[in-house]
């Protein structure tokens, strides 16, 4: 399999699991005050994981449960087994997949998998973003008063109260404001024209490195600024590249 048939088959395998546990107890490692850690994440990783390295056994994976294969690599597999954990808990069918790589730093191929709607998005790069097979592309929109906005409020105090005097500006610019519970999902929504902008103060890579892929593929735009503390932990602003969002931050 090449490495983009690999992260769909990879992506394809963990909706299936995680599908067949949608309904079910689910078993929680850790419960914290905004998020949620289940067995389930450590189980799709480990299945990611293995599919991975099965087909590229001198490759590395970096994913929000931990680290396998050889970390030396230049060859990364940036990994989030469930993002979307509360949704999922929940019963919210709202979560995915996401699968990312990168070869000495630069990311070359990104793949969201919706399981519960069976929407796969793909992306390799210098070529098309696509949904099921199908080209996508950014909205249209250029005004504030026409988008949908996404709004992200990540989980410590200085994130939520910025988050949240966001989606006050936003409310009063924008069409609508929506948190949906997965950054991943956002930026795909973004990459084909059902959302027109992401913006979030704190986030982790593993939940963005697909997204930025596609969102830059379809023409638009996104932001990165590292945080000072903590690595591969960046504030975000991902647009269709034509609306003004500077109006709400």
């Amino acid at each position: 399999m090449t490495e983009l048939e690999t992260a769909v088959h990879a992506a394809h395998e963990a909706g299936k699991l995680l599908r067949a546990n949608f309904n079910e107890v689910k078993e929680v490692d850790e419960a914290l005050h905004h998020d949620l850690k289940l067995a389930l994440d450590k189980e799709s990783q480990e299945l990611i994981t293995e599919i991975i390295l099965q087909n590229f056994t001198d490759h590395a994976i970096y994913g929000e449960e931990g680290l396998a294969g050889d970390q030396s690599s230049a060859h990364q597999w940036i990994v989030d087994p469930i993002d979307g954990t509360v949704n999922f808990f929940y019963g919210i069918p709202h979560f995915c997949i996401s699968i990312a790589k990168r070869v000495n730093e630069e990311l070359v191929l990104g793949v969201i998998y919706d399981p519960m709607v069976d929407e796969l998005w793909t992306i390799e790069k210098g070529g098309q973003p696509l949904l099921n097979g199908k080209p996508v592309a950014v909205s249209p929109r250029e005004k504030l008063e026409e988008s949908i906005l996404f709004v992200g409020c990540g989980k410590d105090e200085h994130a939520l109260s910025t988050g949240l005097e966001r989606f006050r500006k936003g409310s009063l610019k924008a069409r609508k404001m929506r948190m949906m519970g997965s950054a991943a999902l956002g930026m795909a929504y973004i990459a084909c024209g059902r959302l027109d902008a992401y913006v979030e103060s704190r986030i982790s890579l593993w939940d963005i490195a697909a997204g930025v892929l596609m969102i830059e593929a379809t023409g638009g735009k996104v932001d990165l600024k590292p945080h000072p503390e903590k690595d591969d932990v960046y504030s975000i602003v991902a647009t269709n590249g034509k609306i003004p969002i500077e109006e709400i931050l």
